[in-house]
């Protein structure tokens, strides 16, 4: 090759010395566009494996946060449904206590009642059998008294 005879050849030999250079540089980059595009697949793949993974863990930790939550709610509502029926218990024990006893209060004060009525009866009957007794003692004895006194003049 002869050396270029002006400025013009000089421009053209020295543009293509570098678009050869150009060229390649632009060949040695392949490979490492090859490498870096393998390199981005296989962290591609390895991202898509960890979010496959990481969502499982999240799926299995929701579904684990659900039952405790249903399981706290049950319990929750299991101490509430035991302390409203012993408070329901105890109002309805404090009810029929109550009731109970203003009924045998009731009770108690009818059959006291039917007991002085009772009594009465049987007190007037001793007192008209005393009353009989008495007078027919005194008669008897006024009779006796009589009856001396005659025999005696």
């Amino acid at each position: 090759m002869t050396n270029p005879s002006t400025t013009r050849e000089a421009l053209i030999v020295d543009a293509l010395g570098e678009a050869a250079r150009l060229i390649r540089r632009v060949e040695a980059l392949a490979p490492a566009l090859d490498q870096s595009r393998q390199a981005l697949a296989d962290a591609h793949s390895g991202l898509a494996g960890q979010l496959a993974a990481f969502e499982a863990q999240v799926a299995a930790l929701t579904e684990k946060a659900k039952v405790q939550t249903v399981q706290h709610i049950l319990a929750r509502t299991d101490e509430a449904a035991k302390r409203s029926a012993e408070v329901q218990a105890r109002a309805m024990a404090d009810a029929a206590r109550v009731a109970f006893g203003a009924e045998l209060g009731a009770s108690l004060q009818r059959l006291k009642t039917m007991a002085e009525a009772e009594a009465k009866p049987a007190r007037r009957q001793w007192e008209a059998w005393l009353t009989h007794a008495a007078a027919a003692a005194t008669a008897s004895a006024l009779t006796w008294t009589v009856a001396v006194t005659l025999w005696a003049h």
